[in-house]
């Protein structure tokens, strides 16, 4: 079956698009929140690699009109119609990203960062690893600097031979760390969801 085909006969693309979420990922985040409740009403949400948007407004569903979105993406990511959103189009490597996000924040510190960033896969599968690995790693770097204490951070990884090792790195940050494939990942995908829970 061609990709495109497939796509026309995904679950969740089609649910997306009658339900008006920008991607499919939108149910990824709403299934991770309904088990681990990582976002809650009137927090502070940082979401990095937020292109297309989905989950900005999944986000919002939850923290209401109290709380505050801002999603960082190096690609444009189309206005959402709520005051309470802000973009930044910014790359997350570069090593000023910390204080351009702290500027963009109502609050000196956020209460969850999220994280669903990936790289263009090549094909090559331990390349791709190593890029979305590293990813992850700047993705957690940004999280510590900017989560309030007690703060949550999810992410997504690819399986594979440096997981374990980044995995540590976030139990050392982390009191609470567990993985999670949400039933709207494809099941031959190898992505799986790091959940991180009650910054140190």
């Amino acid at each position: 079956m061609r990709h495109r085909e497939r796509i026309r006969k995904d679950f969740y693309y089609k649910k997306a698009k009658a339900e008006g979420y920008r991607s499919r990922a939108a149910y990824k985040l709403k299934q991770i929140n309904d088990k681990f409740r990582i976002i809650k009403e009137g927090d502070i949400v940082i979401d990095l690699g937020a292109a297309p948007g989905g989950w900005i407004q999944v986000a919002h569903e939850i923290v209401g009109e109290k709380g505050f979105i801002l999603g960082v993406d190096i690609e444009y990511i189309k206005p959402l119609p709520w005051d309470n959103i802000r973009i930044l189009q910014e790359d997350i490597t570069d090593p000023a990203i910390g204080e351009k996000i702290k500027i963009k924040l109502t609050k000196e510190k956020a209460d969850v960062v999220l994280s669903d960033l990936s790289p263009k896969v090549s094909g090559n599968w331990n390349l791709d690893h190593e890029k979305q690995i590293y990813l992850s790693e700047k993705a957690l770097e940004i999280a510590l600097k900017v989560l309030k204490k007690r703060g949550h951070f999810l992410t997504k990884i690819f399986q594979g031979r440096t997981a374990d090792d980044f995995i540590l790195k976030m139990k050392r940050g982390f009191k609470y760390v567990r993985l999670f494939k949400p039933m709207a990942s494809r099941k031959r995908s190898a992505e799986i969801y790091v959940i991180a829970k009650w910054k140190t």
